[in-house]
């Protein structure tokens, strides 16, 4: 009995997930929750207040040392007179003097350090925001696949329903018969890859967007129109002068030399101011003193060596950035030319004709002048020109997201900066 409500009740939970009514999501809706909800932008917030703390322990002052000792004396037998015996005290504090080069150069590093780590938080939103862009695209590509294979699945069952007819008042062979069927099963498959790339393409945008799994979400948007695009090197000049990646590595840059001079700040010898009181059973003194390091043995070479590394390779990776932006940028220009001539060469004649030859093939084959094989040719031509004129416009889509992910355009950097 307990079996069969357990059935009951999971029979009943998977039909009210099965009529879920999936969510109407648009764009920015989508972008919204990816902000509020990704861990990554947790994680650059968490890094942010790591580096404000940086900036509060190199503004600290040393902390000054205070020492106190306590103890006995008593005088010995074969002293004449003997010492008088008593209790001792020892006093003493000592304050180190920061030099004022080594405090500016280390705040300085840190400074620098939290507007790195402010660059790598708008990075990492411009990533998401392009990754979220690029998945819900991905979507409506999908449809668009899904749309066009149920389409032509219903053209198959339409046209193996009419040969059927045929072949039953002996009008047309059996053979003609096996082929309409043999289409419409590849039909149906190809309605179902399409069915499952559009559900992989979903769960990549949830994923994106960090929502909880089994959400049942319906993405609903249009194409960007195509803006009018600039010169490449206008393009390239306008990136490389506002990508948050690049503003990142040269603060690195900047940070790196910061520590450099820190380094070198902390060769010279930093005094401590030392002060001491002594109480003892017959008299009490007082001392003042300054404590100076002598750099004899170690001179700091290997903290220096290893910051001017550090150095080099931070100027490497900023070269290396830019390279990699660059080509990025090249590339996605020249997959949006492409796209752009393969849309327009589609909307100026190729797709129309390939529907005029279905239709003149259908009416053909409806009046006895041409077999089902002109009809299925057509239909194959036809499906193949819709699939790329689809895959041009996404294309197109997505070359124009890389492209304006790479601009920055929507990610304002720290300090006013355009």
């Amino acid at each position: 009995m307990k079996s069969y409500l357990l059935f009951c009740w999971c029979l009943t939970l998977f039909s009210a997930l099965a009529q879920e009514q999936p969510t109407k999501l648009t764009l920015e809706q989508a972008l919204e929750l990816a902000e509020r909800n990704h861990p990554q932008l947790r994680e650059a917030a968490a890094i942010i207040e790591g580096a404000n703390a940086g900036i509060v322990t190199a503004r600290a002052y040393p902390n000054p040392e205070l020492n106190i000792m306590t103890g006995g004396q008593y005088g010995r037998m074969s002293f004449n007179p003997p010492g008088p015996g008593g209790l001792l005290q020892h006093y003493s504090a000592s304050q180190q003097l920061e030099l004022p080069i080594v405090r500016r150069t280390r705040l300085t590093a840190a400074q620098i350090g939290k507007e790195s780590s402010e660059l790598y938080a708008l990075e990492t939103r411009r990533l998401i925001r392009g990754a979220v862009k690029q998945a819900f695209y991905e979507i409506l590509r999908r449809q668009g696949e899904m749309q066009l294979t149920n389409e032509t699945l219903r053209f198959n069952e339409e046209l193996r329903r009419r040969v059927q007819v045929s072949v039953d008042v002996g009008e047309a062979a059996k053979l003609e018969l096996a082929r309409a069927e043999a289409e419409v099963a590849t039909a149906r498959t190809l309605a179902r890859s399409a069915q499952l790339r559009y559900l992989t393409a979903v769960s990549s945008l949830r994923t994106s967007m960090n929502a909880p799994l089994g959400t049942a979400i319906d993405p609903v948007g249009v194409l960007d129109p195509p803006p009018l695009m600039p010169q490449l090197a206008k393009l390239l000049e306008d990136t490389l002068g506002r990508h948050p990646a690049i503003a990142q590595a040269e603060a690195e840059v900047r940070r790196a030399e910061a520590k450099v001079k820190a380094e070198m700040a902390l060769r010279l010898p930093q005094p401590s101011v030392r002060a001491e009181y002594e109480n003892q059973p017959d008299l009490g003194f007082f001392r003042v003193g300054v404590s100076i390091p002598m750099p004899l043995w170690n001179k700091r070479q290997g903290p220096i060596g290893e910051a001017r590394a550090a150095l080099n390779q931070a100027k490497a990776a900023a070269e290396m950035r830019r390279l990699e932006i660059g080509g990025s940028l090249e590339r996605a220009y020249r997959l949006y030319e492409v796209a752009s001539q393969q849309v327009a060469s589609f909307e100026q004649g190729v797709l129309q004709g390939a529907e005029a030859a279905v239709a003149a093939a259908e009416a053909a084959f409806r009046f006895g002048e041409r077999g089902i094989i002109e009809v299925l040719d057509a239909q194959r031509v036809l499906r193949s020109v819709r699939t790329d004129f689809l895959n041009a416009q996404f294309d197109r889509q997505a070359a124009l997201i890389e492209l304006q992910q790479l601009q920055a355009l929507d990610i304002p950097l720290p300090g006013g900066r355009p």
